[in-house]
C-alpha cells in the first residue's frame, strides 16, 4: 500500500529557518566571544602595563599644562585625581622649578605662613604632580615591575602572603608615624616605601593572574588541564 507523502507546512518551514538562523547567530557570537577571551588571555599583560603606564604618567600632565599656559585643563586633572590622593604640596613632586620637592617649612618661607592644602605651585616654584610622592613611586614601580614580569612570567612564583605582609610594614610604619606626629617622613622614604609596596603587589598578583589566564585559555581552546600552554 502506498504511503502518503509527508509535506512540510509553511509554519514548520518558517520555524525551521528561524531555528537555523538563531543557531547561526549563536555560533557566530560564541566564536566572537571565544576570540575576544583568547585575545585578552594572551595579551593581558600588555593591557595591564599599558593601563598602568598611562595612570603613572597622567599625574605629570597637569604641571606640563600649567607650564604651557593651559590652567583650566590642568585644574580639571587636579580635580580628577583629588579623590584618589591628598595632594599635599609638601608631599608631592614639583616640575619646572628649582626643587623637585619642598618641605612644609620651605613652602612657608617662600609663599607665606598659610600654605593651601591643595596648593599647586607657581612659575617660581614649579608645579606639583597630581598625586603625592608615595603614590607616584608606587604606580611607577607597578608599571616597571609589570614590564619586568614579562621577562620571567613563565618562571616566577607568587610572593607568599607572609612576605607580602612584611613588605607592607615599612609603608605602614612610615605613614602612620607621620600621621600621629612622631616624625615627618622625607621624599626618599616615601619613594622607597611606595616602590617596595608596588613591586610586592606585582610579585603577589601577576603570577596568579598569569595562571588564571592560562586556565581560561585552556578551556576556550578545549585543551586538557595538563596540556601544553599555547
Amino acid at each position: 500500500m502506498t504511503q502518503p507523502l509527508q509535506t512540510t507546512s509553511p509554519a514548520q518551514k518558517e520555524s525551521s529557518e528561524a531555528n537555523a538562523t538563531l543557531h547561526d547567530w549563536t555560533s557566530r557570537v560564541t566564536r566572537l566571544a571565544n576570540a575576544l577571551v583568547r585575545a585578552i588571555t594572551q595579551h593581558w599583560l600588555l593591557i595591564f602595563n599599558t593601563a598602568m603606564g598611562l595612570y603613572a604618567a597622567l599625574p605629570a600632565l597637569p604641571p606640563v599644562l600649567m607650564k604651557t599656559g593651559h590652567p583650566r585643563a590642568a585644574g580639571l586633572l587636579y580635580t580628577l585625581f583629588a579623590p584618589l590622593c591628598h595632594q599635599l604640596p609638601e608631599r608631592s613632586f614639583f616640575l619646572f622649578g628649582p626643587r623637585l620637592a619642598y618641605t612644609l617649612g620651605e613652602l612657608k618661607r617662600r609663599i607665606g605662613p598659610e600654605v593651601p592644602l591643595r596648593y599647586i605651585g607657581s612659575a617660581a616654584l614649579g608645579y606639583k604632580l597630581a598625586i603625592c610622592e608615595r603614590d607616584t613611586a608606587m604606580f611607577v614601580a607597578i608599571w616597571l615591575a609589570g614590564l619586568a614580569f614579562g621577562l620571567v612570567r613563565r618562571r616566577l612564583r607568587p610572593l607568599s602572603l607572609k612576605v607580602f605582609a612584611l613588605t607592607c610594614v615599612p609603608l605602614a610604619v612610615d605613614g602612620l608615624g607621620q600621621l600621629v606626629g612622631l616624625w615627618e617622613s622625607t621624599w626618599w622614604s616615601r619613594v622607597l616605601t611606595g616602590s617596595l609596596f608596588g613591586v610586592a603587589c606585582i610579585w603577589l598578583a601577576y603570577p596568579l593572574v598569569e595562571d588564571a589566564m592560562q586556565d581560561v585559555r585552556r578551556v576556550v581552546n578545549q585543551e586538557p588541564t595538563g596540556g601544553a600552554t599555547p
